[in-house]
């Protein structure tokens, strides 16, 4: 099995006079047709690569991982540089995006594990199975909830309730046997169902040695419950997953066991044609990863909406048009700070051609301003720092009174770096410190 490490945007090809790189991956034919029909089959609004000729492929703002039918795979990882050609480097991102995916989704990792379990040498994929292979190691020791199930049989002795309409249909050579309904103390609850069937998968794709013996190991434990094999089922039973005091214990696994069965289990993925296609959107996850940062740094009386959604750009027939959704929005007492991120490698140097800005961008922030802080006031927009951005730019601005500041996040630091934008956005004194790190 040949394995190919690239970045987000690079391409692909099967072209054997191609030199392999950290931008350029040169796969087989097999799995090169491969990515074509997963990406004719891609549902998301960002498409997933760009057709660049009959040989070669461009990657999207996807990152994660691929395996082909053919045991063929690529890692893709985070674009935060420009250039990037030592290899060592590769170890770096690998834990960026960990961290990343741990920040945004909330997780809480436990550092107790990191030693034997976060080896930044593997592919995202066997990270996830790590993790949810201790997560449910940690469930079965406390152990897993029962709950009380109905059941409907025919029996020789009757026991809890007595099913009088099908009793009275009862055939006469068979009046001996009664239709019953009673509980029975089970271990099968929709919830460790799904773990099971999580689990069932994980133990026949893994190939980490010590994710196998574990998932085994827990396989054993658990060889009572049943695992749904319905994909429609396991949907709908993801929505039932129930919350709680009672269900505390199960907290930790959850999301994990949902990645694992809604983007590493080919057998609920519809068009991967066997594969596998474990993959974030890496501008979600920067606008989650920033989201996050901002709001454990908010405190009373300032407050952080995500996605805010109350302003429409137009009225027209007397009906609210085009509504108007930045990333975050900072409210302090009246006062309102419109805040966006984007992930994209801006060039400081390149002044006049607008650091590589998109003038879309810069439209949507004018409108923000106009529709949010009623066309006055500093709003922030966000880019990763890098080495070709590590400094805030000067202000833009849009009237006497609208001014934009264009911050880089520090992705290492996990902070907005400081400079003069500071003075600018009154934050009610020290109450939201921005430049402190986590």
């Amino acid at each position: 099995m040949t394995n190919h490490t690239v970045r987000e945007y690079s391409c692909v090809t099967y072209a054997s006079n191609q030199v392999e790189s950290i931008d350029l991956a040169v796969v087989e034919r097999a799995t090169f047709e491969w990515l074509l029909k997963l990406s004719a089959s891609w549902h998301k609004k960002t498409p997933l690569l760009e057709i660049q000729g009959d040989t070669r492929l461009k990657l999207g703002g996807y990152v994660g991982y691929l395996e082909s039918p053919t045991g063929e795979s690529l890692e893709i990882l985070p674009k935060t540089q420009k250039n990037i050609p030592e290899e060592a480097d590769l170890v770096d991102l690998r834990k960026l995006l960990q961290r990343m995916l741990t920040v945004s989704r909330q997780l809480k990792p436990r550092e107790a594990d990191n030693a034997h379990l976060e080896r930044m040498n593997e592919p995202l994929h066997e990270w996830v199975v790590g993790k949810f292979l201790t997560e449910l190691d940690v469930l079965v020791h406390k152990g897993l909830r029962s709950d009380y199930k109905e059941i409907e049989e025919e029996n020789r002795f009757i026991r809890g309730r007595l099913d009088i309409i099908r009793q009275l249909r009862q055939r006469p050579g068979r009046s001996s046997w009664f239709h019953i309904r009673h509980d029975i103390f089970s271990p099968n609850t929709i919830e460790n169902r799904l773990l099971v069937t999580a689990l069932e998968y994980v133990r026949t794709f893994t190939k980490h040695p010590d994710h196998w013996r574990l998932a085994n190991k827990l396989s054993l434990i658990m060889t009572d419950i049943h695992k749904y094999t319905d994909q429609k089922t396991i949907k709908q039973s993801v929505k039932k997953w129930r919350s709680g005091r009672l269900m505390g214990i199960y907290d930790e696994v959850k999301p994990w066991c949902e990645i694992v069965l809604d983007k590493l289990n080919p057998q609920f993925q519809k068009g991967t044609y066997g594969g596998i296609s474990l993959l974030f959107n890496m501008p979600l996850l920067f606008e989650s990863f920033v989201g996050n940062y901002l709001k454990q740094k908010a405190q009373h009386p300032v407050t952080i909406k995500l996605t805010a959604s109350s302003e429409w750009l137009v009225i027209h027939n007397g009906e609210r048009r085009f509504r108007l959704e930045p990333d975050f929005l900072m409210e302090n007492n009246n006062q309102k700070y419109v805040m966006d991120a984007k992930w994209k490698l801006l060039d400081e140097n390149k002044i006049e051609d607008k650091y590589d800005i998109k003038q879309s961008d810069l439209y949507q922030l004018f409108a923000y301003g106009q529709k949010y802080q009623d066309g006055e006031g500093d709003m922030l927009l966000i880019y990763p720092k890098h080495n070709g951005f590590q400094e805030p730019l000067p202000p833009f601005q849009f009237s006497d009174d609208l001014f934009l500041w264009v911050v880089p996040f520090d992705l290492q630091e996990e902070k907005l770096v400081e400079g003069d934008w500071e003075e600018c956005i009154q934050f009610c004194g020290n109450q939201l410190n921005l430049n402190i790190a986590q």
